[in-house]
């Protein structure tokens, strides 16, 4: 009898187990799908209308492959300035070439950023617009591009040469 509530122990404890590994698991993957769909600080304002949203999207098919084209510039040179700081003997001429070029791409994804608010603000409300400058504001305060940057902090893929391409 022992035996037989000892087994029943073990079963229900399993069962306990498996239910809040499923519950954590489908918790995080319902968090992870919600910030994925995130792509600008539009998808941030809820009552977008359904013109200003396919107006949104055609504004992104532009501008989200000229930053991710920009972004694997800066992941090329980022690997290149990473490479000539450990070369012997470190040749400083080069590492300050590579460093310029990184800060030509890091201004040049600001200013893409900065274009396509612009660009984005056109298309609001006076209340999404106050709500657009909030966003803005938070988003900015972390001290990079907010949700234009998630992608830029991601590492390149080992071997590639993005600047190429």
């Amino acid at each position: 009898m022992m035996l037989l509530y000892f087994v029943w122990g073990i079963v229900a404890t399993l069962i306990f187990v498996a239910a809040l590994l499923s519950a954590a698991y489908l918790h995080l993957k319902k968090k992870r799908e919600k910030q994925n769909a995130v792509k600008g600080y539009l998808d941030l304002i809820p009552d977008l209308t359904e013109r200003q949203r396919l107006q949104v999207q055609e504004i992104r098919r532009t501008f989200l492959p000229k930053v991710e084209d920009i972004r694997k510039n800066l992941y090329a040179c980022r690997a290149e300035l990473a490479e000539r700081l450990f070369e012997e003997p470190a040749d400083r001429s080069e590492i300050n070439a590579v460093a310029q070029e990184i800060l030509r791409y890091q201004s040049e994804l600001e200013k893409e950023v900065i274009e396509h608010i612009l660009e984005e603000k056109e298309l609001l409300s006076p209340a999404q617009k106050r709500k657009f400058y909030e966003i803005i504001v938070k988003e900015f305060s972390s001290g990079g591009l907010g949700v234009h940057d998630v992608g830029g902090r991601k590492t390149a893929p080992q071997g590639s040469d993005a600047r190429k391409g």
